[in-house]
């Protein structure tokens, strides 16, 4: 029987996330047909974009008040209810996707599988364990839904060219009494997202300090890289954990990563191994990230970020 696969669109209600389409990816290594479902408020744009992602057959996009921001408590049922006719049900690992599949595969009362990495066929997957050291084959039983997340740190971006038709389906729930949407708080400037950014800068502990990462950020400015930071550098209260990248963090595969000040912990590096090109700064000459970076400087963090400015000015 060819697999259907319904896939749930990542955006900000403007924009595609780039990793609906690492999704598409995953998807046509399962095979079979592969609709995309949009949900939100005025998202006519979000779903032209899925359109055009070679691969995809049918948009299906469900427009309601209650849909506007990503509040799983709301976005769940209503992936619930449009999954009946598809085989696999699939969302990005990302902050979103980890908060949104679980509540789906609960709903739908199968197991999930996550961060799904390889796919050796329609039910059998590959996906990393004991952070990444070990990588274990997984088996959903026949004749049950398949309810994953992508690790999108293992898969390229779908192409675009493609022409998807766009179909419309009304909301089956309405928004949940529990939960409520309160507010949104999002770092100023125009960087691009941690977990879609092709350049990453990250910051440690050896900062010293919130005001220091000023000069990381700066830096990231001139390169248009993301930022992100050490699991340390959370904890000592210098940056906000939105910023963590690590297995308990985000998994991020940027095209170029730039650790300053940065030792290697082995949860920090489960989150960037995937990078293309790892450039690590450190004054210790035996810190552990060094084994795994492609370039490696000693020295001050300061005076390179310094002299990195002024090379780019």
């Amino acid at each position: 029987m060819m697999s259907k696969i319904l896939i749930i669109a990542e955006h900000d209600s403007n924009t595609l996330n780039p990793s609906t389409a690492k999704c598409v990816s995953c998807a046509a290594a399962i095979g079979g047909d592969c609709d995309v479902l949009v949900l939100g408020s005025g998202i006519g744009d979000v779903s032209r974009q899925a359109a055009a992602l070679e691969g995809v057959s049918i948009v299906i996009e469900t427009d309601a008040a209650h849909l506007a921001h990503p509040l799983a408590a709301n976005l769940a049922p209503e992936v619930a209810a449009a999954a009946g006719a598809y085989s696999h049900v699939l969302g990005p690992s990302t902050t979103f996707g980890r908060d949104l599949v679980p509540r789906v595969a609960a709903l739908l009362g199968v197991n999930q599988v996550s961060d799904i990495m390889a796919v050796e066929g329609p039910t059998t997957f590959r996906r990393p364990i004991y952070a990444g050291n070990a990588i274990v084959k997984v088996d959903v039983p026949a004749e049950t839904t398949v309810v994953g997340t992508v690790r999108a740190a293992s898969w390229k971006e779908a192409a675009t060219g493609g022409s998807a038709s766009i179909e419309s389906r009304p909301a089956s729930s309405e928004a949940a009494s529990h939960s409520r949407y309160v507010s949104l708080e999002a770092g100023d400037g125009e960087r691009p997202d941690l977990q879609s950014a092709k350049v990453v800068v990250s910051g440690g502990r050896a900062f010293g300090s919130a005001e220091n990462f000023e000069k990381l950020y700066a830096l990231a400015d001139k390169l248009g890289a993301g930022v992100g930071a050490s699991r340390a550098a959370v904890d000592a209260g210098y940056v906000p954990n939105d910023m963590q990248v690590g297995q308990t963090g985000k998994i991020i595969a940027p095209e170029l990563y730039v650790a300053f000040g940065i030792s290697g912990a082995i949860q920090h590096v489960t989150g960037i191994k995937d990078a293309g090109t790892i450039v690590a700064v450190n004054k210790d000459a035996d810190a552990p990230i060094f084994e795994l970076a492609d370039i490696g400087l000693v020295g001050d963090l300061f005076t390179v970020i310094d002299e990195m400015m002024a090379l780019l000015d």
